[in-house]
């Protein structure tokens, strides 16, 4: 979080900063994920989307919010997120990821930060890890961007809570392995 970020990731955080306000606004629980969550705590600027983490139960609900606020709804084939466009910009309403559902149990290992001068939850890094490291399959075999979480946070993640947590993972096994080979972090 140390350089000025570039006019994309500004953008990024403004519509983060927008979101959470209206759900905050709708009194809708969140919590911040992905790829920003993992920057609020040092990792690399993402260029993406806003992930946002919210219970099944109050996804739809979550989603009206942000379209009260002048985004633009849309229903993915997934059943696992909602999403809105705040213009061209992604944010990801995600209520059943493949690491379990979010709930009320994922909000209190969640962190208050402040982010971008604003206070939110922020997700664990071990849960985005988890959801990441999950999300890979032999359609989506790209490490480079958990292989950069790891260089820039390794010492902040409990790692033996993440390898447990995807241990039926081939893929996540195989990430384990470049870990440790490459003495990111040891097995």
């Amino acid at each position: 979080m140390g350089a000025q970020p570039d006019d994309d990731f500004t953008r990024l955080l403004d519509v983060m900063k927008k979101a959470g306000g209206a759900l905050n606004d709708a009194g809708i629980p969140w919590a911040l994920g992905g790829g920003l969550a993992c920057w609020a705590r040092g990792g690399p600027e993402t260029e993406h989307d806003v992930d946002v983490l919210v219970r099944p139960q109050d996804a739809e609900r979550a989603q009206a919010a942000l379209v009260d606020a002048g985004m633009r709804a849309e229903k993915p084939p997934e059943g696992w997120l909602l999403k809105a466009y705040d213009d061209d910009v992604l944010i990801d309403l995600i209520f059943d990821p493949q690491g379990g559902p979010i709930d009320d149990e994922l909000f209190a290992r969640s962190e208050d930060l402040e982010v971008h001068a604003m206070r939110m939850k922020v997700a664990p890094l071990e849960d985005v890890l988890t959801e990441k490291l999950l999300a890979l399959s032999e359609q989506n075999l790209d490490f480079s961007g958990v292989l950069e979480l790891a260089r820039a946070l390794r010492e902040q993640v409990d790692w033996e809570n993440v390898r447990r947590r995807t241990s039926n993972s081939p893929f996540a096994k195989a990430y384990f392995t470049l870990l440790n080979e490459l003495e990111i972090v040891p097995s």
